[in-house]
This record gives structure tokens, C-alpha cells and sequence, in this order.
């Protein structure tokens, strides 16, 4: 949270001097791509650079010094570094994000999301999207996904989850029937939970708005004394080659909306475990 916030403070400074990144890049002698990764919090800082960045904007001293000290904060590693080289490339900034949250809203249109797997469930996904990979490394995945469930659980504000799931996730055999009957048995017991609400938009539904956006998470953050918000929503697509952050107040609202309509297009939460459950029990027959 603090390189995120860092990044974003960066980057006003630097469209309010009305600096390309590419410009700024020449003047410090880095990547355009440092810069980037700068601005979206995926890197820690060191004092000076932010120094050296805030007197090329032109930002007041007090300003500099005040990032400077939110540079220090960037480099604590949360409990995830410990998984080291298993997070694949870029997930340990979402691992962040939705450590720091407090509030995940989700569509998912293919699979159950990792907040709601089991273990077998995880390990044919991670085994199909990294078949090359080691059984070493493909449990230390598995490992690191059951961990961040934590969340869900944790005695001092449990994350709030709401997540609408399309039929198809309920229906695609993944590991087998026996590995289905369980994930989909887990889901139920999940649903339960006082912070977490599921639904799920059947088949009947038709041509629903999550056709159209595809699978999506939007992340809270805590709010101040006053009411306001401490970090903007983000906005997560998750891709094959990469996940894409959005947080524009544009995109949040669009993506807002597009949940209000899969939310009252599914059916109610009551209905939806028991469809889940029937689905559950055809595996278990099968």
C-alpha cells in the first residue's frame, strides 16, 4: 500500500509539471518502464530517487520530504515475499492490494475464484496454466493461494467478499468429479460465512452484462475518521499474460455498475447454495 500510494502521489506531481513519463525518463536516466512501475506501486523506493524526482517536478520541500519518509515505508515486505520466486510475475502487487483491503467484489465467468478453493481445485488450475512447472513449485502456488483465504477468516476485520459466479464454473468438471463435489461442498460452507455473500447468474439469465466485462475484481480500502477513502478502488483484470489495474473514477463506476448488474442478475444467495449444492451432488453420483 505505501508504493501505491507513493506511485500515485509521484505521478500527480508529475502531470501537475505537465512532464511526459518518457521525459522524465531522459532527465533521470532510467526506463520509461521504471517510471511506470514507479507510478503503479509495484517497486520500492529509495529516499534520494524520490528526492531527485520531486525537485525535477518542482514539488515544495515539505512535499519531498514528507514522500521521502513514505519511500522508507516501501520497502517492508508483507508475509507473500516469503513465497519468493512461487508468486508469479507482477500477482505480489494484487497480494498486496487485497491484504490492504477491506471490501472484494468479483465476477468470475470460468473458475472459482482463489479466495474459494480448495486445494485440489488449485492445484489442476495452477498444474494447467503452469504445465512445466515443478511439483515443488506447483505446491508452493497452492500453498500461497490457501494462505491469502486467511482473509477470510481472521478474527480482526474478516475481508468482506461478495462474489457472483456463472453457472459454468459450477459445471466445468475441473479435477475430476471427486475434486468438483469437494470445491463446490467448500463453497456452500464458504457462503455461510457472516462476510461473505455468493451468487450465481444461471444459464437462464441469458445475455447478462458479465458477458460483455468478463471477470473482474473491485478492491476497497479502509475509510478515515471523516468518511473518506484512504486509497481509491481498484479495479483488477486478471489476464493470461498479465493482470491490468484500473482506477480512474470512470472506470470504478463503470465497473460498479457492471457488478450491480451481475449481483441482481444472479439469483439470491439462498437459491444459489442450493443450486450449488444440487450441482455438488450430481458429481458426487457421478
Amino acid at each position: 500500500m505505501p508504493r501505491r500510494q507513493l506511485g500515485r502521489y509521484l505521478r500527480e506531481l508529475r502531470e501537475s509539471a505537465r512532464m511526459s513519463v518518457r521525459l522524465v525518463a531522459e532527465q533521470l536516466e532510467w526506463s520509461t518502464p521504471r517510471i511506470w512501475r514507479i507510478e503503479t506501486g509495484q517497486i520500492a523506493m529509495r529516499s534520494l530517487d524520490v528526492r531527485n524526482m520531486c525537485e525535477l517536478y518542482g514539488a515544495p520541500e515539505e512535499t519531498t520530504k514528507a514522500l521521502m519518509g513514505l519511500a522508507k515505508e516501501t520497502k517492508a515486505k508483507g508475509w507473500w515475499h516469503a513465497y519468493g520466486d512461487v508468486i508469479p510475475e507482477g500477482f505480489n502487487l494484487y497480494v498486496g492490494l487485497e491484504e490492504a483491503a477491506v471490501s472484494h467484489a468479483s465476477y468470475e465467468s470460468e473458475l472459482v475464484p482463489g479466495l474459494l478453493q480448495t486445494e485440489g481445485y488449485a492445484r489442476d488450475i495452477i498444474h494447467t496454466h503452469y504445465p512445466h512447472l515443478s511439483d515443488e513449485g506447483v505446491e508452493g502456488r497452492v500453498q500461497l493461494r490457501m494462505d491469502r483465504q486467511a482473509l477470510l477468516t481472521r478474527v480482526t476485520a474478516p475481508l468482506d467478499l461478495r462474489v457472483a459466479l456463472s453457472e459454468t464454473t459450477l459445471r466445468r468438471p475441473v479435477g475430476g468429479p471427486k475434486v468438483m463435489a469437494h470445491q463446490l461442498a467448500h463453497l456452500v460452507y464458504m457462503s455461510e460465512l457472516p462476510n461473505v455473500a455468493l451468487r450465481v447468474v444461471p444459464f437462464a439469465a441469458g445475455a447478462h452484462i458479465g458477458v460483455l466485462s468478463g471477470p473482474f475484481v473491485i478492491l476497497r480500502f479502509p475509510l478515515k475518521t471523516d468518511g473518506s477513502e484512504t486509497e481509491p478502488p481498484v479495479v483488477y483484470v486478471d489476464g493470461y499474460t498479465g493482470g491490468l489495474y484500473l482506477d480512474k473514477p470512470q472506470e470504478i463506476e463503470q465497473y460498479d455498475g457492471a457488478f450491480r448488474g451481475i449481483w441482481e442478475a444472479a439469483l439470491d444467495e439462498q437459491a444459489s447454495r442450493r443450486l450449488i449444492a444440487e450441482v455438488a451432488g450430481s458429481y458426487e453420483q457421478g
